[in-house]
This record gives C-alpha cells, structure tokens and sequence, in this order.
C-alpha cells in the first residue's frame, strides 16, 4: 500500500502578480498562510491554476523554492513540474526534490501528445529520476509519501491514459498516485479495481469530490479552495469520516459557486474571485484575459450566496 502525499483537500494555489507583473511573494505569503488556517491539507503550486505555462523557467524554479522554504514543512508541496520534453520534467522534478517538494506533479505530455507506450515511458523516466532525487533528498523531511503525481486532463493536453497503463505506471514504487480531472467515471472505477492500493486517486474537479472519493478517493486538488478552504477542506474530511450524506449536501451547497469558477478557462474566474474578496492577486498573464462584464458579475453574485469572505 503506498501512503498517499496526503489526505483531504489541496489547494490549487493561484500565482499573485505585481502590476509590474512578477510574482507578488509578499501577497503569495499572505495566501498561504490564510489557506492554512483555513484547513488547506496541502499546497499545489505552479500547475495550471497557479500559471505555470505562463512562467519562464526562472520564475518557475523560483516560485517552487520560495513556496517550500515559506510553507517550511506546515502542510505538504506538491510542486507542479509536468510538461512535455521528458528531459524538462526530469530538470524541475530534481529541482523541485532538492528544495524539498513532497511531491510532483507531472501533466500528461500535451501537443507532440504520445502513445500509451510513450506515456509509460515518459512516467517512468521521471519516476526514476525521482528514485534518486526526489526520494533520497527528502528522507529527512520526516514524511513518509513521496514521488510522482499523475495529472490525466484530456479536455487541455489531447490524450488520456487508459486503465492498464495506469495499472502499469502504479507498480512504479515513485509513482505516488492520481489526479483525475477526466471525468469519466467508468475509466475511473476500472482503474481503480485494477490498481488497488497502488495508486491513490484524487479528484481534479470540485463538482465531483463526494462521487470519488465513494470509491475510494484520497481528496481533491480544488480550484474552490482558493476562495473557500475550509468548505473543501470539510467536504473531504465528512467523506474520510464516512459520512458522505452530510459532505454530498455541502458539496451541492456549493455547486452554483463551483460553476461560476469554471464560468471562464481556468484560472480566469478564480483569480478575478480572489481579486473580489480583496486579495492583491494582479492581473493575468496573456493569453489569458479579464473575465467579460457579466461574468464577473456572475462571479460576484455566487461569491455573495455562498457567504464567502476573507
């Protein structure tokens, strides 16, 4: 049994921006340690919602350090370091291992999109990077679940793994587990009978935490945290508490919010809802644009029904 990075509900962090347009760590502190208090059961830095195709190398590297030398051990990092040059991935994944990510996570390859062939190769390579730079570095960091996280999200990179590449990939002991942003059930519950305990899965959709963690479902990798951690934080923990009556309730609670911060390609709305709530978060690195009018004023409404707040 592999001890999943960890349990609950992670935050897919945004990047806060100057108007000079570097990244703001003055407000990015404030964030994270608000997502913090708040419940966050851990931090995903430098995936989509955070930007990352948007940084340059420099700012990535530097994004990743900075955020595991200021969260210091308080809740696990898993540091965003997919793309699709393999050589690439393993170049951040021992950077992100010597400055003491618990994890990474690595999207499947996107463009030059590959076979299922290539995508175990691709994994492995990285899987076995880690074996020498990820694990060994982090033995002292006192936490037991280390190595690769698995990102499947075809609507943005054109491929998709099957189950039996997946079951392939889990026998990897670096391969840690899965973020499932697919949506499709049935692929999930085949692989999941197939995987067992091997690989832990996590919900990449806020609008289907309840559903899969009912088969057995480590936690989300939330969009919604950003704006309401505790909710995401008490919708996963009712279900690791087994009761999925009261956590299906607070999802559905939620779900009008949910969709206004996917109203837009993610992370336009979130940002522009972080912007409402009053976090100095700047603007959006092009080609992302500002939310029209009457998205934000969607934006807005749901913000106020849903009681959220700073």
């Amino acid at each position: 049994m592999k001890k999943p990075v960890f349990t609950g509900a992670a935050v897919a962090i945004i990047t806060p921006f100057k108007s000079t347009g570097e990244v703001d760590y003055e407000e990015f502190g404030k964030i994270i340690d608000h997502q913090i208090a708040h419940g966050t059961d851990a931090i995903v830095v430098c995936g989509t919602t955070g930007e990352a195709s948007a940084l340059h190398d420099k700012e990535h590297r530097e994004a990743l350090a900075w955020c595991c030398e200021y969260v210091n051990h308080r809740v696990p990092v898993v540091a965003g370091t997919g793309s699709n040059d393999t050589a690439y991935a393993i170049e951040l994944t021992k950077f992100a291992a010597e400055c003491g990510a618990d994890a990474g996570l690595s999207v499947t390859p996107y463009y030059n999109k590959t076979t299922q062939r290539g995508l175990i190769a691709h994994y492995t390579a990285i899987a076995d990077c880690c074996d020498r730079c990820l694990f060994l570095p982090c033995k002292s960091i006192q936490r037991n679940a280390h190595g690769r996280v698995l990102y499947n999200v075809p609507s943005r990179t054109g491929v998709s793994f099957t189950a039996d590449t997946l079951y392939e990939l889990s026998k990897h002991p670096n391969i840690n587990g899965l973020k499932a942003a697919s949506g499709n059930f049935s692929l999930l519950a085949e692989t999941m009978a197939k995987c067992g305990d091997n690989l832990n899965v996590w919900s990449g959709n806020d609008d289907q935490i309840v559903p899969l963690m009912s088969l057995g479902g480590k936690g989300v990798i939330s969009v919604l945290s950003n704006v309401a951690p505790q909710v995401a934080h008490d919708i996963t923990q009712l279900c690791l508490d087994n009761r999925y009556p009261e956590a299906a309730k607070l999802q559905l609670q939620y779900h009008d919010l949910i969709d206004a911060l996917f109203c837009e390609v993610n992370p336009i709305p979130v940002k522009k809802a972080m912007e409402l709530l009053g976090w100095k978060v700047g603007g959006l690195r092009l080609p992302l644009v500002e939310p029209s009018e009457e998205h934000i004023a969607y934006i807005k409404r749901e913000l106020e029904n849903a009681g959220c707040k700073i």
